[in-house]
C-alpha cells in the first residue's frame, strides 16, 4: 500500500515541460498573462572580443529608512561579468549574511522582511568580508542605491571608493513603456516574480531586470551603463524665494532638510548637457540676476548617490 501511494505521488508530480506548454497557450489566447517564478541565473560564455568587467548587485534590509540611526540587518551581494556591450555574461557565486542589531527589530520590519529576532540572534557581519567581495567590482549595482549606499558606507568604508549605478534611476524605464520603476512592478511587468524584501532575491530579480532586452532592443544594463558613465551636476538653490518653491518643485527640485552637513536648500541634478539650461531658468526665473552663480557640484558614478555631495 505505502509503494503505491509513493508511486502516485511521484506520478502526480507535474510536468515542467507541460506547465510551460499550458503557460505558452494561455498567453497565446490573449486573455491571460502568465508570471513565472525567477529561477537561478545561468552564466553563458562572452564573444570573442568583448571587454568584460565585474559587477555586484547589492541589497540590504536594514532596522529603519535612517542611516544616521538604523542599522543593517541582512545584506546580499551577487557578483556578475558584464561586457562593455551592456550584455550580463557569467554569474557568480552569491554572498549573504545576516547581522544582529543593538537592539530588536520591530514587528513592522519582520512582517516587511520576513526576518524575525530569532533569525538575528548572534549573527555577525564582518566588513573585512564585504570588502573582499566588491574588490574586483568595478561597480555596485542597487536598486535605489541612494537607499543602499548610505548604510553601507557607514558599516565598511571600501564601499565608499567604488563607482555606484542606480537600476531605479538610471534606466530610461519610461522611455521603454513602463509606468512605474519599483522592482516588483518591474518584474512583473517582464513575466516574472520572486520573494519580495529578502536581500538575496531582490538581488537575482535585479540581476534579471538588467540581463533583459527591452522594447528598444536594448538591455536595461547597456541603459544604466552608459548613464553612469556620464557625469552630472547638483546645483543647489540657496536662498531662493519661499513663494517660488512650487516652481522649483515643479521643475524637479528636492528639498534637502537633514542635518548632513550640507545646504538646506532646494537642489536638483541635471547632466552635463543641461547644466547651462538649469543656470539660465535660476537667473531669470528664481533669482532674477544675470550673473548669478549658484553653488554646483560635478558629480560621477564614485560620488553619486552618495550624499555626500
Amino acid at each position: 500500500m505505502l509503494e503505491s501511494a509513493q508511486n502516485h505521488s511521484v506520478s502526480d508530480a507535474p510536468d515542467p515541460a507541460e506547465l510551460e506548454r499550458m503557460a505558452q497557450a494561455l498567453e497565446a489566447s490573449g486573455q491571460y498573462r502568465v508570471l513565472r517564478k525567477l529561477e537561478p541565473l545561468p552564466s553563458r560564455p562572452a564573444p570573442t572580443g568583448v571587454t568584460l568587467r565585474q559587477g555586484v548587485i547589492l541589497d540590504v534590509e536594514t532596522t529603519g529608512v535612517d542611516p544616521a540611526r538604523d542599522e543593517i540587518i541582512e545584506i546580499a551581494m551577487v557578483p556578475f561579468t558584464y561586457g562593455t556591450d551592456g550584455e550580463v555574461y557569467e554569474v557568480l557565486p552569491p554572498f549573504q549574511a545576516l547581522r544582529q542589531p543593538s537592539k530588536p527589530i520591530t514587528a513592522e520590519i519582520t512582517r516587511i522582511t520576513g526576518i524575525t529576532n530569532e533569525m538575528l540572534e548572534g549573527k555577525v557581519m564582518d566588513a573585512r568580508d564585504l570588502a573582499a567581495v566588491i574588490a574586483p567590482a568595478a561597480l555596485i549595482i542597487a536598486h535605489n542605491a541612494a537607499f543602499d549606499r548610505k548604510f553601507v558606507e557607514r558599516f565598511c568604508e571600501a564601499f565608499s571608493a567604488k563607482a555606484w549605478a542606480c537600476s531605479m534611476r538610471e534606466v530610461a524605464w519610461a522611455e521603454e513603456g513602463f509606468e512605474g520603476v519599483k522592482l516588483a512592478y518591474l518584474a512583473a511587468s517582464c513575466g516574472y516574480f520572486y520573494e519580495k524584501h529578502r536581500a538575496a532575491s531582490d538581488c537575482e530579480a535585479t540581476l534579471e531586470l538588467l540581463r533583459r532586452r527591452l522594447g528598444s532592443g536594448r538591455t536595461a544594463l547597456d541603459h544604466l551603463l552608459e548613464s553612469a558613465r556620464k557625469p552630472s551636476w547638483r546645483i543647489w538653490a540657496e536662498n531662493s524665494p519661499f513663494d517660488l518653491k512650487d516652481l522649483l518643485k515643479a521643475r524637479g527640485y528636492r528639498w534637502n532638510g537633514d542635518a548632513n552637513g550640507l545646504p538646506k536648500s532646494w537642489y536638483v541634478d541635471v547632466g552635463d548637457d543641461l547644466r547651462e539650461a538649469e543656470l539660465d531658468f535660476l537667473r531669470a526665473e528664481i533669482y532674477r540676476a544675470p550673473d548669478f552663480t549658484p553653488l554646483m557640484k560635478r558629480i560621477t558614478a564614485f560620488e553619486r548617490h552618495s550624499g555626500r555631495y
